[in-house]
């Protein structure tokens, strides 16, 4: 996150606050389920196959979802090349509008959902350096871990603010996430439409950044 410039960190906790949105539209929707925090729905798939959650077996098929997702995000930059970012992007703004789209005449329930939990795992494809995720817009605990150990170096006299842009990484989320909170129970998953201009956005602001060298 650091080595980026602020135009590039500024796209990053868009795509956050993005993924905070749309998480927490699958969340309340499903009644506890994620279509972003993978290690949630991990844990539920195991609590659904012992049988102490009943109905926690639906997380297995946004895992894959997710997982599906990272894989056509990943597929899309490298066909992409330097427009990585661009062609990535419009990919998420696709899935989200075609999900969108399922909700308009009277929800869908699965395949909604699954369409959010590829969108997202595609998201991680837009930062990357040496063909690895440089940057992960939809899950914060490495983030967390990032604040923590900075502000650890900051009080043993290291550099002072090197902790700020991962904070605001994950004030993205959480910014995204109280947003999409506060219009579920006016528009239920029709708030995907929201979602889906704030990756149009999104898009357009990766396209002032013209061709990236990071692979």
């Amino acid at each position: 996150m650091r080595r980026y410039e602020k135009r590039q960190r500024l796209l990053a906790i868009g795509l956050a606050a993005l993924a905070g949105f749309v998480d927490v539209l699958g969340f309340l929707k499903l009644g506890g389920l994620f279509v972003s925090f993978m290690s949630g729905n991990s844990t539920r798939l195991a609590a659904g196959i012992t049988g102490v959650v009943p109905g926690s077996l639906f997380a297995g098929a946004l895992i894959a979802a997710f997982v599906g997702g990272v894989m056509a995000g990943e597929t899309v930059g490298r066909l992409a090349g330097r427009r990585r970012k661009q062609a990535v992007l419009a990919f998420v703004l696709v899935a989200l509008a075609i999900a969108s789209a399922t909700t308009t005449h009277g929800g869908d329930l699965v395949l909604a959902p699954l369409l959010m939990a590829v969108a997202m795992g595609s998201a991680n494809a837009v930062f990357q350096r040496d063909g690895e995720v440089s940057v992960g817009v939809t899950y914060m605990t490495g983030t967390l871990v990032k604040i923590g150990q900075h502000l650890t170096t900051a009080f043993a006299g290291g550099p002072r603010f090197a902790w700020v842009p991962y904070l605001l990484l994950w004030l993205g989320l959480i910014g995204g996430a109280t947003a999409g909170a506060a219009v579920f129970p006016i528009l239920d998953l029709k708030a995907l439409w929201i979602a889906v201009a704030l990756a149009a956005l999104l898009l357009v602001g990766a396209a002032t950044l013209g061709t990236s060298h990071e692979e």
